[in-house]
């Protein structure tokens, strides 16, 4: 009978240990950022991160262990508006390019949560693939001067337009669609 009683105790205990680990692994709690690096690989592209000019951007995922980087924000907001991309982002960061020390050097360590950047979009600047740009900015004033040199407009990261960083239009109608699936774990 001890024997029996001890065997329902193990399994009660390890049943409440893997639920502990399953309330951690669900945490609302936002991963932080990666380091950008050497090995940091374009998602799109195939190619290095810091050969390119411009904001980058990494997408942190509950599937998997490192961040998928992108050589350039446009390419970021386009993963988060793909179907066929994955949909348990825990967390979107991109270069604040009020912190960069210029735009061929946005900077290893200086990412801010992409749901909370004032984006420029349609300035003059073009991003690290030489396409238009939505170029982050942690701070408003730091958008407006941007503006006052580049052009273009400020928005949110929901207001990007689908379109501006898919380039269809038709796309673009899916991925609004899509793209409020998208949560942050």
């Amino acid at each position: 009978m001890t024997l029996r009683v001890l065997r329902i105790l193990g399994v009660l205990i390890a049943a409440l240990a893997l639920a502990g680990c399953n309330r951690d692994a669900g945490s609302s709690a936002m991963p932080p950022p990666a380091t950008l690096n050497s090995d940091a690989m374009g998602v799109f592209c195939g190619m290095n991160l810091m050969e390119h000019p411009g904001p980058k951007g990494q997408i942190i995922t509950g599937s998997r262990i490192d961040p998928f980087w992108f050589t350039s924000v446009r390419d970021t907001v386009a993963f988060t508006l793909m179907p066929d991309q994955p949909r348990d982002i825990r967390a979107i960061y991109v270069s604040d390019m009020a912190r960069a020390a210029s735009w061929e050097d946005p900077g290893a360590t200086n990412w801010i949560d992409a749901r909370k950047a004032f984006f420029v979009i349609e300035s003059r600047k073009q991003g690290g693939m030489g396409a238009a740009e939505a170029v982050p900015f942690g701070n408003r004033a730091a958008a407006d001067g941007f503006v006052v040199a580049n052009g273009g407009r400020i928005v949110g990261f929901a207001e990007i337009p689908p379109a501006y960083v898919l380039g269809s239009d038709n796309a673009g109608d899916q991925a609004e669609h899509d793209r409020s699936d998208v949560r942050l774990n």
